[in-house]
């Protein structure tokens, strides 16, 4: 009984230490550092982005316009990694089908991404929950 209630124990114990498994939710943009300078989220529009348990659709939202889907794409959490692949871009971009590797943590209610990207620029991107 002691070695059942001590391995109970123990797997409440590791089972506290699982990170978050999905970003599921509502995220709007707060800005970022791009090569080292700060950046502000845009004041005239948001940008948002909703992730399921897999796949992620990225909005821009203007007053008085219609939503506009700009981005989509699947992501997959490992540790402390998101690897996000776009497989939908409204422009021509260089990144469809190009997974990205970002070290990610999750902040009180913000999501912080930061990686290197194929081109050479360095980006660290905040995302608060909304939803």
């Amino acid at each position: 009984m002691k070695k059942l209630l001590f391995l109970l124990a123990i797997a409440i114990v590791f089972s506290s230490f699982n990170t978050q498994a999905t970003l599921k939710g509502t995220w709007e943009f707060r800005g970022g550092v791009y090569n080292g300078k700060p950046d502000g989220a845009p004041k005239e529009y948001k940008l948002q982005r909703i992730y399921t348990s897999s796949t992620y659709d990225a909005y821009l939202l203007e007053k008085g316009e219609k939503t506009q889907k700009y981005e989509g794409g699947k992501y997959l959490l490992k540790g402390d990694t998101c690897l996000e692949t776009q497989t939908f871009s409204a422009q021509p971009s260089k990144l469809k089908g190009v997974t990205i590797h970002y070290l990610y943590h999750i902040q009180h209610d913000t999501l912080v991404l930061q990686t290197t990207l194929p081109n050479g620029n360095v980006e660290e991107d905040y995302w608060k929950k909304i939803k």
